[in-house]
């Protein structure tokens, strides 16, 4: 799966960047064709919100989520897509 993964309003991070990948990585085995990931981290006062937009052949999936820490948001979004699937 290709990723693209855009911060806005926070530091460009390798460790989000990697936990990213990795939570995406396992949607490989579910879609039949190649697809791919735009992911936007910002955040907004305390709000750490977490967007992904996927694209496989005919299906395009759209997710938001957002809580008090990104690795908790990454994780709900990565949730929400499981279910989309």
């Amino acid at each position: 799966m290709q990723t693209t993964v855009t911060f806005k309003k926070i530091d460009a991070s390798e460790s989000l960047k990697a936990y990213v990948t990795k939570k995406l990585a396992k949607f490989d085995k579910m879609l039949d064709s190649p697809a791919e990931a735009h992911v936007v981290l910002s955040v907004e006062k305390i709000r750490h919100i977490a967007e992904i937009t996927l694209t496989c052949d005919r299906l395009k999936i759209h997710a938001r989520e957002k809580s008090e820490s990104m690795y908790s948001s990454i994780d709900a979004l990565s949730d929400k897509i499981k279910a989309q699937i």
